[in-house]
């Protein structure tokens, strides 16, 4: 049966510490993540994806966490082809080419020249390695965007993204249904299966646009589930305050509706990751502690 690691997307999110779930004498980072880890066995860093990690940063994360707790980290923006603040690029990596990058604004991977995009996918691999060598790298979690459909030169990106880091645990998740209705996905799950690449399966809304279908597939020996929240109202309405979508608490029944899916996953795979992305206020951490219950899990 596979080991089970729970935890939440946003441990140091700003409705998280205003909603009392940290004592009050907990202040610092270094108190936080060493609190938050004393409950949960995994974290999703969030900030990998708009800028490289500090050395300072690895070195808390690593430190204020027990061996056994692991860490996934989101892939930087650029290598998941979203527009990229040309100031979110590393100041070392700005002083080298800077020169050579055109644009100021918004840059894409094909604003690079070959060689500062090695440097970039280097720096990355090396800090995904820090984390390998601490025995604390649960995954490096691809989000694509909602324009990244499955054709050819997508399928190739992939690719080039697992040859970028050999050795790694890559996991995608993909924001648009295409990749796993009926005409697809067969062919999405053999090529993930066959890269071992994980297939990032999402609870979250069903009947709008820009959803993924529910599933519970096992394309790889770790298998991950990110809990989104179900507030249809909100996901797709552009007025609403950023992050407002994920204000969902979910109902014990609909947690349960869960159970015979992730018994079934553990029996396929060898590491599961359950994670909740639904912050807003300590929403995540009682839905979390919740289903840990609902498992049977200490």
């Amino acid at each position: 049966m596979a080991r089970i690691f729970i935890g939440i997307s946003a441990w140091a999110d700003e409705s998280l510490l205003k909603s009392g779930f940290y004592p009050p004498g907990i202040k610092t980072p270094a108190d936080r993540l060493r609190f938050y880890s004393s409950r949960f066995s995994l974290a999703e860093i969030d900030s990998t994806y708009h800028s490289f990690a500090t050395t300072h940063n690895i070195a808390t994360w690593l430190q204020n966490t027990p061996d056994g707790f692991v860490f996934n980290l989101k892939a930087f923006s650029l290598f998941t082809l979203h527009p990229t603040p040309y100031r979110s690029l590393p100041r070392r990596f700005r002083e080298i080419f800077g020169d050579r990058i055109k644009t100021k604004a918004n840059v894409y991977a094909h604003h690079l020249p070959e060689e500062a995009l090695d440097d970039l996918w280097q720096g990355f691999a090396d800090i995904a390695a820090t984390f390998h060598s601490a025995g604390k790298l649960g995954a490096l979690s691809f989000q694509f965007p909602p324009w990244f459909y499955p054709t050819p030169d997508n399928y190739a990106h992939i690719s080039r993204c697992c040859q970028r880091l050999p050795g790694f645990p890559l996991a995608v998740e993909f924001r648009v249904g295409s990749w796993l209705e009926r005409e697809n996905r067969q062919k999405t799950l053999d090529f993930l299966r066959e890269n071992r690449i994980t297939l990032v399966c999402v609870d979250e809304p069903q009947g709008l646009k820009s959803i993924m279908p529910t599933t519970a597939e096992v394309t790889a020996p770790l298998a991950i589930v990110r809990f989104h929240g179900r507030n249809k109202e909100k996901w797709e309405n552009k007025g609403n305050l950023p992050g407002s979508r994920f204000d969902y608490l979910y109902r014990t029944e609909e947690l349960s509706e869960w159970v015979p899916a992730i018994k079934g996953i553990m029996g396929r795979a060898e590491t599961l990751h359950l994670i909740f992305k639904n912050k807003y206020a300590d929403y995540p951490v009682r839905n979390a502690l919740e289903l840990k219950g609902l498992l049977g899990l200490k």
